[in-house]
């Protein structure tokens, strides 16, 4: 059974005490991290990856929301909150689920139900690489069709709500695969992740102006946490 790893951020203790008693009665929730100021959880995520996020949005300094916004990759997020006002904010940032104070334990183990639901699901684009041509090929599934696409066609991904557009030489291609996922996979080729949204290829890129890159005359953001990796990548010092 795959354990869903998950961190609570909140500055009400008593709000922790609340979660961390419901999630006892869940075998596959495993507690990694408790955070009491989104800054804090901030720190956190940058260094170490997570499942799911129980958050709260009033908090000093930084809010939830602003929180999510910021986040080099994108974990589940269940808001836990007394103000229903951010409901339609928080959907818009494509949360899990979004539980009003005080919530009761059936209503907890719904919205887990539903992150449990999202990671079991088998998605219906697939991605694989090709063991037979170097890895310079990967293989997506998507709308019943089976796509090869040269990673030299590769221009850049971008993750747009729930799935990444590919965008290639001649083409576009859509995948429900997490741009986490094309992260990962294309770690050891010719791509760097450069925006919470976008991954690009180094190839590809015709210049950098400023804080953005730009491939095939689009103009992409370069995020303030990934700036420093670029560099270092293009020994731009």
């Amino acid at each position: 059974m795959q354990k869903i790893k998950y961190i609570i951020v909140d500055d009400e203790p008593l709000a922790h005490d609340v979660i961390l008693t419901y999630a006892e009665s869940i075998d596959e929730l495993e507690l990694v991290g408790q955070c009491y100021s989104a800054l804090e959880a901030l720190n956190f995520l940058n260094s170490k990856k997570v499942d799911l996020i129980f958050l709260d949005i009033e908090m000093p300094k930084l809010k939830g929301i602003d929180l999510i916004a910021t986040l080099p990759y994108q974990p589940k997020v269940i808001i836990t909150t007394a103000y229903e006002e951010y409901a339609l904010k928080g959907y818009e940032l494509n949360i899990t689920d979004y539980l009003l104070k005080p919530f009761s334990l059936q209503r907890f183990l719904i919205a887990v139900k539903k992150v449990k639901s999202i990671s079991e699901k088998r998605p219906s684009s697939e991605v694989i690489t090709t063991e037979s041509n170097s890895n310079d090929s990967i293989f997506i599934k998507s709308d019943n069709t089976v796509h090869q696409i040269k990673l030299k066609d590769i221009h850049f991904i971008e993750s747009i709500g729930g799935y990444v557009k590919i965008h290639c030489k001649n083409t576009v291609i859509v995948s429900n695969k997490s741009l986490q996922y094309f992260d990962e996979m294309l770690e050891d080729s010719e791509f760097i992740r450069i925006h919470k949204s976008y991954i690009v290829s180094i190839p590809h890129i015709k210049k950098i102006s400023g804080n953005q890159v730009v491939i095939s005359e689009v103009k992409i953001p370069i995020g303030r946490h990934y700036k420093l990796d670029l560099q270092n990548r293009l020994n731009l010092f």
